[in-house]
């Protein structure tokens, strides 16, 4: 068949038009069937949360504002509340909280009328339109006191020793389990070893009763009893909270009950307490972090039982200076610690400036140790556990001590190590650095020094100690290898020996 001319528009030209045209319709029409595209997302959204331990459900709501492509708005619940930033394209979003530009706070699509995201990388959520009664329960702003010294509770003349819930179990913490960590503790030789405080983090709490005393949820049926338990074994028992409404897990937390709570802890037995700022955040400023820790420090003090006092808050407000003031024992210095090379020594290299306020009575806290649970090689372990020692850290073991590999035993269990940590002068280490080799030297009571070499660098090294640096009165010189548990020739006032790559050398040598 012969197509016939118009003009000078031939018939195929026409139709090839007619046929584009069509196409574009429909490839419109699906674009504009995305669910979602072109509507804004302007507005308040609720996101249902999880239903917590003591059968309350948190909730969080999403406020935001879209202008063209660009996103701002806020999420909060009674935890925190992050500003958020970010960017809309079609029916998709990327939201950002302020501290970080490298992993979306919230991402996801609008479909249907509701925001299908992931939070912070972890959870899946549906945020919905907010109804009108989808409001968070307002907090009452109490005025901190006026600023005065809390008396020394006399405890934690060495670093505190023992285990906490947190790394490894997290919200999955019980009576049970608490239990048999305990039992563990014991047969394991880790009580003898001096790790006696077996601490309960977040997620034991209940409700208040009509009264404002805040219960145990159903995780800890009678914690007393469990302290009883705790205190049979020649151990004791550490619990958690939060000066803000709110611990960090969503938790009834002890604002505005300071002084009830107090002495809740006390009637059950409690002999240590993890103070985490958390939601108090979203209520105080940094610059009140000292009258509001202070607070718990008066009412752990008018209990009249001796309770450890261990302040979380990340570091900030120059803690080192003021914690010992409000009766604190021990204080975060970082934030919290992951179980990889990186973070750990993180954590340690921002110990150095807050060495002078180290000694009996008031620790700096790296955090925790990660011993034994599996993302760094023994030879990392070892150097997390000789820098612990060096600087002078509390030793709060995170790991299954119920079931330890002979590696993590040898580690946790080295006495010799262990002593450096509690060597009753106190003083903390503080490091030089000549390349990939960094030595931190410590004093020590008997007026020898612990030295630890550590290899940052990606192959083995030598490592060299030599007399002249160490600041001993003498000139006849002895020194012990703590990791081989041998003495070794430092008698002409050198030693090298080969490090490997993320490992340690670690002397503990003396003068006459």
């Amino acid at each position: 068949m012969h197509l016939q001319r118009s003009g000078n528009l031939s018939l195929a030209a026409i139709v090839n038009a007619v046929a584009a045209f069509f196409c574009l319709l429909f490839l419109a029409g699906l674009f504009l069937a995305v669910p979602g595209y072109g509507q804004s997302l302007t507005g308040r959204w609720t996101i249902a949360g999880q239903t917590l331990d003591n059968g309350e459900e948190s909730r969080s709501i999403v406020e935001l504002k879209q202008s063209g492509n660009d996103l701002t708005g806020q999420m909060k619940n009674r935890d925190y509340s992050v500003e958020l930033k970010g960017t809309a394209t079609g029916s998709h979003f990327e939201l950002f909280a302020s501290w970080s530009q490298s992993r979306p706070f919230l991402a996801g699509d609008l479909m249907n009328g509701e925001l299908h995201a992931v939070l912070r990388g972890r959870r899946t959520v549906v945020a919905k339109p907010a109804a009108a009664g989808d409001d968070l329960p307002t907090v009452s702003y109490i005025e901190p006191r006026a600023l005065h010294n809390v008396p020394s509770n006399g405890l934690a003349k060495t670093p505190p020793m023992g285990w906490n819930s947190w790394n490894l179990f997290a919200g999955r913490i019980d009576d049970a389990t608490v239990r048999t960590m305990a039992d563990a503790m014991v047969s394991s030789g880790m009580r003898d070893a001096g790790y006696i405080y077996v601490n309960i983090d977040d997620t034991w709490e209940g409700v208040r009763d009509a009264q404002g005393n805040l219960q145990s949820n159903h995780k800890f049926p009678d914690m007393k009893a469990l302290a009883d338990y705790v205190h049979s074994k020649g151990l004791k028992l550490g619990i958690y909270s939060s000066p803000g409404p709110r611990t960090c897990a969503g938790y009834p937390a002890s604002y505005g009950h300071e002084e009830q709570d107090a002495k809740t802890f006390a009637a059950w037995g409690i002999d240590y307490l993890k103070y985490d700022w958390c939601s108090a955040r979203n209520i105080y400023k940094n610059e009140q972090l000292q009258p509001v820790y202070q607070k718990m420090g008066d009412a752990l003090g008018a209990t009249g039982r001796p309770i450890v006092y261990s302040l979380c808050e990340y570091g900030w407000g120059n803690v080192e200076k003021w914690g010992a003031e409000v009766s604190g024992n021990l204080w975060r210095t970082t934030d919290d610690i992951r179980d990889e090379w990186s973070s750990m020594i993180g954590n340690v290299e921002k110990q150095v400036p807050t060495a002078p306020y180290a000694g009996p009575g008031h620790w700096n806290d790296p955090d925790m140790l990660e011993i034994g649970n599996g993302h760094m090689t023994e030879d990392e372990y070892r150097t997390h556990m000789s820098l612990w020692a060096l600087v002078a850290a509390p030793l709060l073991a995170g790991n299954d001590v119920r079931d330890m590999s002979a590696a993590t035993k040898a580690i946790l269990l080295n006495k010799e190590v262990v002593a450096i940590d509690q060597d009753p002068l106190g003083k903390q280490a503080s490091p030089v650095k000549n390349g990939d080799l960094e030595t931190w030297v410590k004093p020590l009571a008997d007026g020898s020094v612990a030295v630890g070499v550590v290899n940052l660098g990606a192959t083995a090294a030598q490592a060299s100690v030599q007399a002249s640096d160490l600041q001993l009165a003498g000139s006849r010189y002895s020194a012990r290898d703590l990791w081989t548990h041998t003495d070794v020739n430092f008698a002409n006032g050198a030693y090298s020996a080969a490090v490997p790559s993320h490992g340690v050398l670690l002397l503990r040598v003396d003068a006459k």
